[in-house]
């Protein structure tokens, strides 16, 4: 009676179907062996610059690295890239979250790639302060423009920098544009902190709103809004067409307070529907208007020149920020002055000064 109740038991095990005899070892190891090797610099640099996006990707994966073992390789790429970049067009987006930043990129990217743009976005995502990590759903959210064979969507988490746009966003602009990608739109974290160093590495910047969020007025704030080249207010459709042609009257207002920009550009405000794809090809217009403007006076240029100028500084404080707290005095020194400042033993301000004299006497 037991042994019956072992068999009809859901629980038993059935034999299963043995592997075949067919395997070839030897061509698994091969395969295992090729996934471990790490292409060369030069290898990288002749994939990128055939459009391979695979070495793209891997090159960006080296930029982003935190393994110094990794800085040397990821130069050497830079160096030789460099001389093939600087022929695109570099759009900044940015607006809080929910503004639907996702699905207008997308939007947007299909119209261009439909249009015969190359198109590569390098959307950041905010990193957790707790877990430090990054969900990266970027590609998920843009399902459709991932699979267009002419755009290159490249998530990446925003880890300690600022907004998550720092010097390896700067590099990976170089790769993107020397792949043969006409036209990189940076999305930003949209949390506040980040448009200014996205402005600082873009030709034009966008800023998307939307209506009915009590933001109207609350978002006219001279910052961003002097940054912006120009406003697009999303979600203009159904119900909500009403209140956003309302909200462009109000942003439109607002722009005309503030002084001219030095390209003399005035900012424009328009209205889009990212699911309808309604005003999306005017919002490119737009942008096409800009660069006819600020190629024709120089200004263009001019902005670039600037910008490279602010990203060599921008280098030099990052690597002297590393070189301080990479000091063995320093690390040793800087655990004694917190723990004398938390007990109030000496003044923060003090316990920096005592720490930088210390790394200057390591020169």
């Amino acid at each position: 009676m037991s042994s019956l109740k072992k068999q009809s038991s859901s629980l038993t095990e059935k034999a299963g179907i043995s592997s075949p005899e067919i395997t070839n070892v030897s061509a698994i190891n091969q395969i295992k062996n090729k996934r471990r090797q790490q292409p060369s610099a030069s290898e990288l640099i002749s994939g990128i610059l055939s459009g391979n996006i695979t070495a793209l990707s891997r090159a960006i994966t080296l930029i982003e690295s935190t393994n110094p073992d990794h800085a040397a390789k990821a130069d050497e790429i830079i160096k030789g890239c460099l001389l093939h970049a600087n022929k695109s067009i570099r759009i900044g987006i940015t607006g809080v979250p929910g503004v639907g930043k996702s699905t207008f990129i997308e939007a947007f990217g299909t119209y261009l790639t439909q249009a015969g743009k190359k198109v590569a976005v390098l959307a950041v995502d905010p990193s957790s302060s707790i877990s430090h990590g990054s969900i990266l759903g970027d590609k998920t959210r843009m399902e459709e423009l991932v699979k267009d064979e002419n755009a290159f969507i490249r998530p990446s988490a925003s880890g300690e920098n600022l907004g998550g746009v720092a010097r390896k966003t700067r590099e990976t602009i170089i790769l993107c544009e020397a792949a043969g990608f006409d036209t990189i739109i940076i999305e930003t974290v949209g949390v506040g902190q980040s448009e200014t160093a996205v402005h600082s590495m873009v030709d034009f910047f966008l800023l998307l709103k939307i209506s009915g969020a009590g933001d109207e007025l609350q978002g006219i704030k001279r910052g961003i809004m002097e940054m912006a080249d120009a406003i697009v207010i999303n979600k203009a459709d159904g119900d909500n067409i009403k209140k956003a042609n309302q909200a462009k009257l109000e942003f439109n207002r607002a722009l005309h307070l503030f002084p001219p920009k030095k390209s003399n550009w005035q900012p424009k405000v328009t209205t889009c529907s990212a699911i309808t794809k309604e005003g999306i090809s005017e919002i490119w217009n737009t942008i096409s208007d800009y660069f006819e403007l600020t190629k024709e006076t120089g200004f263009f240029q001019e902005k670039r020149n600037e910008q490279n100028q602010f990203w060599m500084m921008e280098t030099i404080n990052e690597q002297l920020k590393q070189n301080f707290y990479n000091q063995p005095e320093i690390i040793s020194l800087l655990e004694q002055n917190k723990k004398a400042v938390q007990n109030n033993e000496i003044s923060p301000f003090a316990a920096a000064q005592l720490l930088l004299n210390q790394y200057k006497k390591s020169f």
